[in-house]
């Protein structure tokens, strides 16, 4: 089957034009104009509507056990809010703790995805712990086709490694040319810093923050960054919230390092005040990093027009605001960590980004898409409109106006971050290898469509 698009504005991270894109057996088999399609065959009018590769979220968490509770989403629900969004990859952090068998844990993440996602999927694997039997674990994951691992320098006893499992999970990844995602805070300085605030009787959200200031952040890119000089290991900062974090990825670029910075789209969009709502409204907003003050949020988008800051993904890790939120009603350091939003990443960073001239088209589908197939070894399979590569489109409506509500949203969680803001465009078709997923807004597609994407060590 194939699935002709007419007459669509094609925007990638270099090129812009208008054209015909022809879609035949997954993969872009042409790209051109007055391009026909076989007789019975779909042909879908883009006039005057954009045509997008596939985007890709390289920070998400769809199964994920934490803080005593359950992310809300599943891959049935995740995945089908992913599509809505137009987001068409996902890269999940599979995060086994410290007490978990590494290969184990890939196993139940994977289990997670496989025959229920409706788009494709990978995985960066967190190392929670390096001992005798680690790297062989390891080295017999990256073979089934992981290209990218994760570590903490928080979540002590629990997700996080001592400086010497650091070391050594860099120098493996160095030697196995494997990318580390980083979660970069200092566990100790946090842990402390909150003892000290609930003993003051400071236990509301709005002391989540103040527990994990912005230079608890930068001291931990920091330290990183030095084990990635030692080691030549290629490193990505996760979840970057805030100026001095950017700055200390810049300074060791300046040195040489091999590293690369992510922001997420509640940092681009939200700021400190609303962890501080009244009557625990708060919590809704409560993450780590935290939302930061507003000055950091223009730094941010700045960053990113100039490319200092090459992705913008989500960190999606939804949990119900009753029930699971307010777990930390009378202790802030119980909050679930987390926000959902892999439905809205798209739409707001277009809004807010695009359309108030923060960033170009380029820069968009740059930051989105593009920098997450490169870096994590996806590119030019996705990434890109290109011959020859999958059948992953977007077609973007730039004249949609709505509102995000939790009442419509697709992901699981009882509430939405962004309740009543309002967007200015969204997908009106969005194809997973040529395959039509959704249709103005709704998902037409078909579960379990998703694949498992083997990936190349390229670092």
């Amino acid at each position: 089957m194939s699935l002709l698009i007419k007459n669509g504005h094609v925007v990638t991270s270099a090129d812009s034009y208008v054209a015909d894109v022809l879609c035949t057996d997954g993969k872009i088999a042409a790209i051109g104009h007055n391009l026909s399609a076989p007789v019975g065959d779909e042909v879908f009018d883009a006039t005057g509507q954009y045509v997008f590769p596939g985007f890709i979220d390289p920070h998400v968490h769809i199964y994920l056990p934490f803080m005593g509770t359950f992310a809300k989403d599943d891959y049935s629900s995740g995945s089908r809010a992913a599509l809505v969004g137009g987001t068409t990859t996902l890269i999940e952090m599979c995060c086994p703790s410290r007490e978990e068998d590494p290969v184990e844990g890939f196993e139940l993440w994977l289990s997670k995805a496989q025959g229920v996602s409706a788009c494709d999927y990978t995985f960066h694997m967190a190392v929670s712990r390096f001992d005798d039997t680690t790297e062989a674990k390891l080295r017999s994951i990256v073979d089934r086709g992981i290209a990218s691992f994760k570590v903490f320098l928080a979540y002590k006893d629990f997700f996080g490694l001592n400086d010497t499992e650091l070391f050594q999970t860099l120098a493996l990844a160095k030697e196995l040319g494997v990318i580390v995602t980083a979660h970069c805070e200092n566990e100790t300085l946090v842990a402390e810093l909150q003892k000290r605030l609930i003993a003051e009787g400071k236990t509301g959200p709005e002391w989540h923050e103040p527990s994990r200031p912005v230079e608890i952040e930068a001291a931990g890119v920091h330290h990183l960054l030095a084990f990635a000089e030692a080691t030549g290991a290629h490193c990505y900062v996760v979840h970057t919230s805030c100026e001095p974090a950017v700055r200390a990825a810049q300074e060791a670029q300046w040195r040489g390092v091999k590293v690369w910075v992510e922001t997420v789209i509640p940092y681009l969009t939200l700021d400190s005040s609303h962890a501080e709502l009244p009557d625990f409204e708060g919590a809704k907003h409560v993450m780590s990093p935290p939302i930061r003050s507003s000055e950091h949020q223009e730094f941010l988008w700045n960053a990113l027009r100039t490319r200092s800051i090459s992705t913008v993904a989500t960190d999606h890790a939804p949990f119900d605001f009753a029930g699971q939120k307010d777990m930390g009603r009378d202790d802030f350091t119980q909050i679930p960590n987390g926000l959902p939003s892999v439905e809205d990443r798209v739409n707001l960073l277009y809004t807010y980004g695009v359309k108030r001239g923060r960033i170009d088209l380029h820069t968009f589908v740059d930051v989105a898409s593009t920098q997450a197939a490169k870096l994590f070894g996806l590119f030019p399979r996705k990434g890109t409109v290109a011959l020859g590569s999958d059948a992953d489109l977007v077609v973007y409506d730039p004249t949609y106006r709505g509102k995000i509500s939790a009442a419509t949203h697709h992901m699981a969680a009882d509430y939405n971050p962004h309740e009543g803001w309002e967007i200015e465009g969204r997908p009106s078709l969005v194809t997973v290898r040529g395959h039509v997923q959704v249709r103005d807004g709704e998902f037409v597609g078909e579960m379990g469509h998703g694949r498992f994407l083997k990936r190349e060590c390229t670092h």
